[in-house]
């Protein structure tokens, strides 16, 4: 039996949103080192630097040029930003910071719904990417797939914890990370079945909106984590996850 592409589509996004709900697990219920997820976090953004550099922007300019790419780069990085900055002030500047620097409800009130808004800003653009490498019929692609659930454990992971010194109870923290599991399932259905019909050029824009999202965010929110406990180590536990992703795009080309 066959499974529907568009059936695909969603399954893969569950299972790479998926990743977030095993690292919050793990960062709410075990006693994880924040150097050692500083180090995980530090890895995961390695691999999508990786990703969106190799897979990403590579075919965002295959498809429709230097001005779909540029234009959907720098449009998605500046709405991100913009997003991001409003949460920020909200009380989501720390969400994915596994020490004590998340907010209280009762410190900043509204505080938790801006993490978990975040959290779902954070994860659509690479949910909907992987829907985007449906199309055309060559199947998912598999390094953005990877690279997606390698980054999304570091940063369930490190955002879990943080949730759990700011005094958030498990069934806010798991509910929080169960729906954006769901949530990039359907992210990445919609990202398949709404961009089949459009032109290559709009496809194009399209992933390269959502890369520029994942850079703006890799450097807002993941980097700062992980330089804040690796320090000097950061640089080289980065440049690792890079190379593994690296060579996972060029054996699957």
């Amino acid at each position: 039996m066959t499974i529907p592409e568009w059936l695909q589509a969603g399954l893969w996004g569950l299972l790479s949103g998926g990743a977030l709900l095993i690292g919050a697990l793990i960062g709410f219920f075990l006693a994880v080192p924040q150097r050692l997820i500083a180090s995980i976090m530090a890895f995961g953004s390695g691999v999508l630097f990786s990703a969106l550099s190799f897979e990403l922007m590579d075919e965002a300019f295959h498809k429709g040029g230097f001005e779909a790419t540029a234009l959907g780069f720098v449009g998605g990085a500046l709405v991100y930003t913009v997003a991001n900055y409003m949460l920020s002030h909200k009380g989501a500047k720390h969400r994915k910071r596994s020490g004590e620097k998340q907010p209280k409800e009762s410190d900043n009130e509204g505080s938790g719904l801006a993490i978990a808004v975040g959290a779902l800003l954070d994860g659509i653009p690479e949910s909907i990417v992987i829907g985007l490498s449906l199309l055309g019929g060559k199947g998912v692609s598999t390094v953005a797939v990877i690279a997606v659930f390698l980054s999304n454990i570091p940063e369930g992971l490190s955002s879990a914890s943080g949730m759990k010194k700011a005094g958030r109870s498990v069934i806010y923290v798991m509910g929080i990370w169960t729906g954006i599991a769901l949530i990039s399932g359907a992210a990445a259905l919609i990202g398949y079945t709404l961009f089949q019909d459009y032109s290559p050029y709009t496809v194009a824009c399209t992933t390269a909106v959502a890369a520029g999202a994942i850079l703006a965010m890799l450097v807002d929110t993941m980097i700062p984590e992980a330089f804040e406990e690796t320090h000097e180590f950061a640089g080289l536990i980065t440049v690792a996850g890079f190379v593994l992703a690296f060579v996972l795009s060029k054996l699957e080309g």
